[in-house]
């Protein structure tokens, strides 16, 4: 088993060895891919054909505690069961499972890619990333939807699993992902909000503090750029028109900080759009690249720091 102690002692380490891996390897398309077993169990209850539409809502709940409990598992076992030098071998492996940066960044730089073929390739692509329909939406509104993905997945799919494993280890970062991954396949509001309430309301609850933890990240790196003032006026202006709590915030500084707009065309309009999409670009990814790394060094020595000192106290 490994102590308490150990796991602190070790998770700066886990940290850093996982970011390095994702760099790497970035997510195998294999339908072996631990998410993509995770996606195909919530498929096999996530119908809500299957269930009297009063029995939907308790019925989420239940499989909601079951596909957490199962996807768990592993990693609970890995840090319950494994000798110390097993674990710092095979924990950089199981956390790199639960978050996805170098895919963020292929999936929204392929949009990018795809638009400059045609509006048609940039439709098709920009649909495996938003819910969205895609099929009328012109060149900006591709690229918007692109950037704004990855906007919003900095925190769904690189802080919150970061953060939660800072805190809570390897099963922390598992529970969050498993709840994200149901959330992104049942909270809509259309014939699966019964089945999908209680995933869509824990992904929010999830979600609320590592979404300012990426706002506060954010602003700081838009203060070495000289834009922290712009991109606090569009949070404070923006932040509520897109729905829901948590994205609309991490967009609003994006868009303030690079001094560009993004729009869902009828739902909503974040920013000023001073500057295209086309302009800027590459410097939401380049944020998104800063955040990441300046989250992992803040938490991965934070946490290296902590370990050493309880080390030498005995604690």
């Amino acid at each position: 088993m490994v102590s308490p102690e150990i796991a602190i002692a070790t998770a700066g380490i886990v940290l850093f060895a996982a970011l390095l891996i994702d760099r790497i390897t970035g997510d195998p398309h294999s339908s072996l891919h631990p998410v993509a077993l995770l996606g195909r169990f919530i498929g096999t209850w996530g119908r809500p054909g299957y269930y009297s539409p009063r029995m939907q809502r308790i019925e989420g709940v239940i499989f909601w505690l079951v596909t957490v409990f199962f996807f768990v598992l592993p990693f609970y076992c890995l840090t319950a069961i494994a000798p110390w030098y097993i674990y710092i071998v095979l924990a950089p492996f199981f956390l790199k499972v639960t978050f996805a940066w170098r895919s963020l960044e292929e999936h929204t730089l392929a949009v990018v890619d795809a638009v400059k073929d045609g509006v048609e390739n940039g439709r098709e692509k920009v649909k495996l990333l938003v819910s969205r329909d895609t099929a009328s939406l012109d060149r900006d509104h591709i690229l918007s939807a692109g950037y704004e993905s990855m906007t919003e997945n900095l925190t769904d799919s690189i802080i919150s699993p970061l953060f939660y494993f800072s805190i809570f280890g390897l099963v922390g970062a598992a529970i969050y992902r498993a709840a994200n991954t149901m959330d992104a396949m049942l909270g809509y509001r259309d014939e699966r909000i019964r089945l999908g309430w209680f995933s869509a309301r824990m992904d929010d609850i999830a979600n609320f503090i590592p979404a300012r933890v990426t706002v506060l990240f954010l602003l700081l790196y838009f203060l070495f750029k000289g834009r922290s003032s712009n991109a606090f006026r569009v949070m404070r202006r923006d932040k509520s028109l897109r729905p829901g709590f948590n994205g609309g915030i991490v967009m609003a500084v994006m868009a303030g900080g690079c001094g560009t707009r993004f729009e869902k065309p009828g739902i909503y309009t974040i920013g000023d759009g001073e500057r295209s999409l086309d302009e800027v670009g590459p410097n939401i990814v380049r944020a998104t690249r800063a955040v990441t790394l300046m989250f992992v060094v803040a938490a991965g020595g934070t946490l290296i720091l902590l370990g050493t000192w309880i080390n030498s106290t005995g604690i």
